[in-house]
């Protein structure tokens, strides 16, 4: 099941005012697929055994040059205080661990992605305040092109080499724009979802749709249909930016603790998406012809 939630669908039951995590949305289902090491990793057999951390969450950030640089900062910013925040700390501790393992990276093309935070353990103020710190202080950068795809690919090794297993396995993409270059998105969702990885989304339609950047109209019903996929799954869409550093902690407050939107606005029903899941290809390729 997935699920399509507005920012304020979230607020009005209180959470961001410090209310009980639990009593704002429906338990998470964790009736996923298990992911099964090879025969020859002991380290992972004794991961997949032994849960140690709540969820292991990817934080897939795109860097994409439709990004401008006010947007690029506020995301930033936004990560780097959702997990300071004391709603986070409160989530984090609802859980049966206590604890989340969490890796960040930048994304843009297929071959362009980069780790800005390897993976880490979040369990109280002073690790969290460890990661923030080591996400406001890394340069801002920008690249060319839009690789949802290759963003999925790139995240889907990294949770063999975490040193720690998850009740959870999740991946975390923002972006602005649909999918142009790499395989295409939906593709690479699925051999994720295969895996038993969740995969949420933070569409950013903060700009109105331009000839020049790529944008395109129904940007989350792009993410819901063709990008997001897994038990629980869900968007949280962007539209204001003066809300955007409350969207990610909205989204961040529902992954850690493991819940899914109580009242769900679109739910997914299995029907054809209603947004091409190869748009951006076809818009790139009507522009460039390449």
């Amino acid at each position: 099941m997935r699920w399509y939630v507005s920012i304020g669908v979230v607020l009005v039951a209180g959470v961001l005012a410090g209310g009980d995590v639990a009593s704002f949305a429906a338990p998470y289902q964790t009736n996923r697929p298990g992911h099964q090491p090879s025969a020859d990793s002991r380290q992972l057999a004794d991961k997949d055994a032994n849960p140690t951390v709540d969820v292991e969450l990817v934080l897939a950030v795109d860097v994409s040059y439709s990004m401008d640089m006010d947007e690029l900062a506020l995301q930033r910013e936004g990560y780097a205080q959702a997990i300071v925040s004391k709603e986070f700390l409160q989530a984090l501790k609802s859980g049966p661990n206590g604890r989340i393992a969490v890796t960040y990276f930048e994304w843009a093309a297929s071959s362009d992605q980069k780790i800005i935070i390897p993976w880490r353990l979040i369990d109280g103020p002073e690790t969290a305040d460890a990661v923030a710190n080591e996400i406001v202080k890394t340069p801002i950068r920008r690249a060319s092109r839009t690789s949802i795809s290759g963003a999925i690919n790139f995240a889907l090794p990294l949770f063999d080499e975490s040193p720690h297993r998850g009740l959870r396995r999740v991946i975390d993409i923002s972006g602005d724009g649909p999918n142009n270059n790499g395989m295409p998105v939906t593709v690479a969702r699925d051999a994720a979802l295969e895996k038993g990885i969740i995969i949420n989304g933070l569409p950013i339609m903060v700009k109105e749709p331009s000839y020049s950047t790529m944008d395109i109209d129904n940007l989350d019903y792009y993410y819901e249909d063709c990008v997001i996929g897994g038990p629980g799954a869900f968007v949280v869409t962007i539209k204001d930016r003066d809300k955007f550093k409350e969207a990610i902690r909205t989204k961040l407050l529902l992954e850690v603790a493991g819940r899914t939107p109580e009242r769900p606005v679109v739910p997914a029903a299995g029907k054809e998406p209603r947004v091409n899941c190869m748009i951006g290809e076809k818009i790139w390729q009507d522009r460039w012809g390449r």
